[in-house]
Parts: structure tokens; sequence; C-alpha cells
């Protein structure tokens, strides 16, 4: 598929921008999606080709937060393995099944993650306690928040993070450290199996992971720097416009 320069660019700095955001909040897919579908790219091809270029952002997220000391390998392993599966298994299952009814349900779900960040004052810096063994958190979560990313997508990084404030007791630096790895590893499943089914723009999907590894890098060094001050305003604003998107696809267009 033939694409200009100057769509080219646009795509490139669209991906920068989607980089940044999705490395402290998730919801990147919102610029990223649109973008490649107003391009002309059939959805299919815009849905693997995005899987590519979020890829790089999540691994640049991921790469920055590990050298800075905040994610332990040892501690998630078994979030790591449970997510590959999860995702992999979503991935496979969306190609067979509509996904129409997950769709509905979606943006209610996001509505009550940004109010449970705005009326849970507690929730910052600091851990707290602990809910269920991590074992268990690995279990339930990587394969459920991975299956639903493989499957459908939207919002991933938000059910993520809420998922290790909520159950594991992670502050919002932290929980946004480690939803990144776990981000990547459900990246990288789903995009295993996109490739198989030779979906994938490679030129476009490789220009626009350069500008995600790029905002991903600036987005992880705020987390570093500003913790839950940047953090918990974009999980909010990003689950509130991902849910009114939803909500207006399903309901307007």
């Amino acid at each position: 598929m033939d694409i200009g320069l100057s769509t080219l660019v646009l795509l490139f700095g669209c991906s920068i921008a989607a980089g940044f955001i999705d490395s402290i909040a998730g919801g990147g897919g919102l610029l990223t999606v649109p973008a490649l579908l107003s391009v002309g790219i059939p959805p299919a091809h815009a849905l693997a080709t995005n899987k590519l270029q979020s890829s790089f952002g999540s691994f640049s997220a991921t790469f920055y937060f590990l050298r800075r000391g905040y994610i332990d390998l040892k501690l998630i392993r078994n979030g790591v393995i449970f997510t590959f599966i999860g995702s992999a298994c979503g991935t496979l299952l969306v190609q067979q099944i509509d996904p129409s009814a997950l769709k509905q349900a979606i943006p209610y779900m996001l509505i009550g993650f940004a109010l449970y960040f705005i009326f849970s004052p507690r929730i910052g810096d600091e851990d707290r306690q602990q809910r269920i063994s991590f074992f268990l958190f690995s279990l339930l979560v990587g394969l459920g928040v991975g299956f639903y990313d493989g499957f459908f997508g939207p919002g991933t990084g938000s059910f993520f993070a809420i998922a290790f404030v909520a159950l594991a007791g992670f502050n919002l630096s932290k929980a946004t450290a480690y939803s990144k790895l776990l981000n990547f590893i459900s990246n990288v499943a789903s995009l295993l199996f996109f490739m198989l089914g030779g979906k994938i723009l490679w030129q476009i999907g490789l220009i626009m992971g350069v500008g995600q590894f790029i905002g991903a890098r600036l987005g992880s060094r705020m987390v570093v720097s500003k913790g839950s001050k940047i953090i918990r305003p974009l999980l909010v604003s990003m689950s509130l416009i991902m849910s009114a998107r939803l909500l207006w696809q399903h309901y307007i267009s």
C-alpha cells in the first residue's frame, strides 16, 4: 500500500503523542487506530499495524522502568506468563466471533474506573495493603486482562493499572511501571498471531514504532519525576475519553 511522505510524517507525529499518553495512562490507541483508518488503511490491517507500533512504545516504557528499578522481574514472572497466554487466546478468538457484546460493556467499566480514582483519595505515591496473593493476582489479571487485550484492546493499560492498585496494593507510579511490562507482553503475543495472518503493514508500523519509542520514553520520565500528580488526572481523563468514544460509536455512528 502506497502512503505519501506527508502522511507518514503525520502518522509519525501521532505515534509520538500516543506513546507519551500510553506510557502514563494508556489509551494511545485512541489516536493511532483512527489515524491509520483515516488514511485509507483497512480495519484488519490497521489493528495489526497498530499492535506493531504500540509494541515499540510499551517496550520503551518497560525498559526505562526496568533501568530505574521500578520493576522486579522475579515478582512479576507469573504475570508475564499468564498475560502472554491470555492475549494469545484472545487474539485467536477474536478472529472467530463478533466482539460487539464486549464493546457495549467496556465504556461503563471505564467510567467506573475513572470514578474509583476520583473518589479514592488514598491512591497516590504510597503502597497499600495487598488484597490477594500475588500468584492469584497474576493468574486472574494476567489471563483476564491479557485475553481482553488480544480480543478487543481499548483501555488495557487502565485495566492493568486499576488491578495493581486495587488488588496488589501498588502505588500509582509502581502500578504504571508494571502495567507497561504486562501491556508489552500482551502486545507481543497478539502481534505474533497477527503476523501469521499477514495483516501488518511493516513500513508504516516501523516508522510509527520509532515515534512510539520516543513518546513512551518522554512519558516514562514524567511518571518517575511527577508520580501520582500526573498519573491520576491522565488515568481519569483517558478512561472518560475512551468511554465517550466507545459509546458514540455504539449509539451514534
